[in-house]
């Protein structure tokens, strides 16, 4: 019976995972299409890698899909042995999609050369397109995984920082361009950013997560052991359940997606609420060589 239930949670994980890259597929394809068809044609830059990437070709001739894994390749390599083989391989995998998906879409006619359309209908498209890919816990910019790892060393916003490298971006575009093609690349960010908060479900860059369950030494070390988080834990009663243990923790949207499968992997019975954080006042513990966990 033990290995029946085994082979069926195997089974059911295989799934859930080939899934998760239908999704992430999806949301590269979309992603690509935006850039494609409604940004490239006016030159407005999204940001991070894809905006350099948006530079590089307009001033070079090389293909834009060419430039993003190429550019994306270091940052990935810089990643690979923090952020966990199942985050790299994600992201991996959306960035050649997006990558081979930008090539396709290249050649077709444009769908609009109109800036305020392109602002507009291409921020909101790409901001679906991102949103899914995040949502599937994959990456398109290799800039979100250095800002991710700046944020468990240095304690420093995942939103503060890709926001910085984006603002510098936009900056020497206008040198580049000119700032009228900035502004419109900073508003598609925005109107981009947004939409993305939405098919999140209305995730923000911080979040609070309280978890009910009857395993909690296990989840706790698991959260510790891949997000680099500790939790604070509580003693709870049920009206109808009885005793139960409480953990509490705060974490970044790019991870609330595996804490998820930290959940379903030790106790799939475990209840948990996730809400948003607007502020952190303090400093939050996170993974030091010092720490050891109790027994």
């Amino acid at each position: 019976m033990d290995k029946i239930a085994k082979i069926k949670i195997s089974g059911h994980d295989l799934i859930m995972y080939i899934l998760e890259l239908i999704g992430i597929g999806l949301g590269a394809v979309i992603a690509a299409f935006a850039i494609e068809e409604f940004l490239v044609p006016c030159t407005i830059l999204d940001g991070g890698i894809v905006g350099i990437s948006i530079i590089l070709n307009n001033k070079l001739g090389i293909p834009l899909g060419i430039l993003t894994v190429v550019l994306n390749i270091p940052f990935l390599l810089i990643g690979a042995k923090k952020m966990g083989k199942k985050f790299i391989v994600k992201a991996a995998y959306a960035m050649v999609i997006f990558s081979v998906f930008l090539e396709i879409f290249a050649p077709m006619v444009n769908a609009t050369k109109d800036y305020l359309l392109a602002v507009s209908f291409g921020g909101v498209i790409l901001g679906i397109g991102v949103g899914l890919v995040i949502r599937f816990g994959g990456c398109l910019d290799g800039t979100e995984t250095v800002a991710i790892l700046l944020n468990k060393k240095f304690k420093l916003p995942v939103g503060k920082i890709v926001l910085l490298f984006n603002v510098i971006i936009f900056v020497v575009a206008g040198f580049v361009f000119d700032f009228e093609r900035a502004m419109y690349s900073l508003l598609t960010y925005f109107v981009t950013s947004k939409v993305l908060d939405i098919v999140e479900s209305g995730l923000e860059q911080t979040k609070a997560a309280m978890i009910i369950t009857n395993d909690a030494k296990e989840i706790s070390h698991q959260i510790y052991k891949r997000l680099g988080r500790t939790v604070t834990i509580m003693e709870g009663e049920g009206l109808v359940s009885g005793k139960k243990v409480v953990l509490y923790c705060v974490l970044t949207r790019f991870e609330v997606h595996e804490l998820r499968d930290i959940i379903n992997n030790v106790d799939s019975s475990a209840f948990i609420a996730i809400s948003d954080v607007s502020e952190i006042i303090g400093n939050h513990v996170k993974k030091t060589g010092n720490i050891k966990l109790p027994e």
